[in-house]
């Protein structure tokens, strides 16, 4: 780290002070910062393609845009990412889907991948020394194309999926045993229908059978850490959704598995943040993925306001970190790909920072005192302190760019880098 420029350290050293006066040490804030990874999405830097060959995006997916410089290649996708990791504060993870499987140029169906392709993922995980996270893909595949996978009434068809998702847990234990630290395998899949279905309950029973199955065999939390996730409806699922919030909670607390709680999932007037807590009353784990829809699940870049504030807040007010596996999760084709994890990450660090920058302990004292006066207006002063001048400090001690100086390191990749991608 080079030397702190004077304004940067004089603004934190005020700032300091400031949190110091209600018992904040930012010092140690920074040291609990650092140690909180975030697990990014690959498919941010290719538009959901993958490397199967091209296809067609189905499963309600759509990616709008036209960004020059999109990864082609598993070796142009891991620079990228690189390149995004260089301007992050802290050390993160990275989160496949399996059609990012590198086949070599056979053809191998879903329901047959192995570790063998994705060890060049793990080696390039072990050089970046970052850890990985998985998903099943249950899209963008002939088979799916009906929209339903695991709660087929096809037997056949339905044993595809269970067989791809079972491959898969191997691939996260693999992931796990090479990397040293759990891997993150959650299923999401986009079986629902356009209209109203006469029968909700039977393709329920099904996704119940074919997720027993899945998860009959003995794999070792250690290594493989099972998640499920829900959703309200998507393209082509307006009517009727499969594995509905209802569904995956009653799954998850029965089976204990972690549940996957997505910030575009829900009814426009639901949030995220008045969910975390209920959720961890009866499961030990949640797995978010942080997204911004913008009137329906569209994923659009995670920004810097109030619902992700308030989540980042509930996690820490409520002690859950230890609890609590956070992820990103959208696409933008219409900016630079590059940008928008940065731009994403730092903002779902910056929330941290602030929620961990709290008096928790105080306002809680306040609260069971009742004078709840005290704690609407400390609440509010809170949100005017300078945590900004704590969070450049931090990027400087990580040597990452202050405020926004990536920009322009951003700019200059796309000029030597992503502008050569015709």
């Amino acid at each position: 780290m080079s030397s702190v420029p004077k304004k940067l350290e004089q603004d934190y050293i005020r700032a300091q002070e400031l949190y110091g006066s209600w018992g904040v040490d930012t010092d140690e804030v920074l040291a609990q910062l650092k140690t909180i990874s975030i697990s990014l999405h690959c498919w941010q830097g290719d538009d959901v393609g993958g490397f199967e060959g091209e296809q067609e995006l189905t499963g309600g997916i759509q990616v709008t845009g036209n960004y020059p410089g999109r990864a082609r290649t598993p070796q142009e996708l891991r620079t990228d990412i690189e390149k995004a990791f260089e301007l992050i504060p802290g050390s993160h993870r990275l989160n496949l889907h399996a059609s990012y499987a590198e086949l070599e140029g056979k053809k191998v169906e879903r329901n047959e991948l192995t570790p063998k392709y994705f060890k060049n993922w793990v080696e390039w995980a072990k050089q970046q020394g970052i850890a990985l996270d998985f998903n099943p893909t249950f899209f963008s595949h002939p088979l799916s194309d009906d929209g339903f996978t695991l709660s087929h009434w096809n037997r056949e068809i339905q044993q595809f999926w269970i067989d791809h998702a079972k491959a898969c847990r191997r691939i996260g234990e693999y992931f796990g045993k090479e990397l040293g630290t759990p891997c993150v395998n959650n299923i999401w899949i986009p079986d629902g229908s356009k209209d109203i279905p006469v029968d909700r309950f039977a393709p329920r029973q099904r996704l119940k059978e074919a997720l027993d199955e899945i998860l009959s065999d003995s794999i070792s939390p250690e290594y493989n850490v099972d998640a499920v996730e829900s959703k309200l409806f998507g393209i082509g699922s307006e009517s009727y959704v499969v594995g509905s919030h209802e569904f995956y909670l009653g799954y998850a607390v029965r089976n204990n598995t972690v549940l996957c709680l997505d910030a575009g999932h829900f009814h426009p007037t639901e949030v995220v943040s008045n969910k975390i807590s209920s959720a961890l009353t009866f499961l030990d784990k949640l797995l978010l993925h942080v997204s911004r829809p913008v009137r329906w699940d569209s994923d659009h870049v995670v920004l810097f306001d109030d619902e992700l504030q308030a989540i980042m807040e509930e996690i820490v007010r409520g002690a859950f970190l230890d609890r609590t596996y956070i992820a990103l999760d959208f696409f933008d084709a219409s900016i630079n790909r590059v940008a928008a994890w940065v731009i994403g990450t730092r903002n779902a660090q910056k929330a941290l920072l602030k929620a961990l920058l709290e008096p928790t302990e105080k306002l809680r004292a306040l609260e069971l005192e009742k004078d709840y006066t005290s704690r609407l207006a400390l609440l509010e002063e809170f949100k005017t302190y300078p945590w900004g001048a704590v969070w450049d400090y931090y990027c400087h001690t990580q040597d990452v760019p202050v405020r926004e100086a990536w920009l322009a390191e951003v700019k200059q990749y796309e000029k030597t880098e992503l502008s050569k991608r015709v």
